[in-house]
């Protein structure tokens, strides 16, 4: 056998992915008009939708823990949402947070679009930290988190409470466009973003990924 090195490939080795092949995998599933409406109504209020590559994954991660209670951290106007339902059991039930009214409002119709039952989604309008204190120790099977990143490591002690054993917490947004990879950048959400990555690794009860997929999904199992 060759003990020569291998060539480095530009572009991907020496520069991250290649743009052709991240775009390839984040239109590796597609999108339905609903979720393409979602994202639509998402730009005209000005709130950004989580990728398609990371909402895929969402729907995976969703699935392969046989999904039944989830908690969201910021609804946005469903995207998310939509793909967690979608991974999840056909009888779960997802409880989802928002400060914005209006934003759970048009989520609850990108779920009633898709053909959700209304019983299966609760919504509930107030800040993330108030209202997921109030939720039951060791219940949920899966934590999904986008909402203010200065807040992300808060999320993280309420979600390793609200999980069972086995349970998956994960973030959008662990790479910020670049930034939390960018040692120039100390603004305090990249601050946030870089202590809640530093926390998930240095925890000996997690098993975690961070993945490059869309704007970055950090994703953690919590152990038995």
């Amino acid at each position: 056998m060759s003990t020569a090195a291998a060539p480095i490939r530009e572009g991907i080795i020496a520069t991250g992915i290649d743009p052709t092949s991240w775009a390839y995998t984040e239109d590796y599933t597609g999108e339905d008009e609903v979720v393409t409406g979602a994202r639509a109504s998402a730009e005209e209020i000005g709130i950004s939708s989580i990728g398609p590559g990371a909402a895929s994954a969402l729907s995976m991660l969703a699935a392969a823990t046989g999904a039944k209670a989830v908690v969201e951290i910021g609804t946005g106007c469903g995207v998310s949402g939509l793909a967690l339902l979608r991974g999840m059991r056909a009888d779960g039930t997802l409880t989802t947070v928002d400060l914005d009214a209006e934003n759970q409002r048009l989520a609850r119709q990108t779920f009633l679009d898709a053909g959700v039952p209304s019983n299966r989604f609760r919504l509930i309008a107030g800040s993330a930290l108030d209202v997921v204190t109030r939720l039951t120790d060791g219940h949920y099977d899966l934590v999904f988190c986008d909402a203010d990143k200065r807040e992300y490591t808060a999320y993280l002690h309420e979600a390793l409470r609200l999980l069972r054993p086995g349970g998956v917490v994960a973030f959008d947004n662990a790479l910020l466009r670049g930034r939390v990879a960018d040692p120039a950048h100390r603004d305090p959400d990249t601050t946030s973003v870089r202590d809640l990555i530093r926390a998930i690794r240095d925890n000996d009860d997690l098993t975690s990924a961070l993945l490059p997929t869309s704007n970055g999904l950090l994703a953690a199992v919590k152990r038995a």
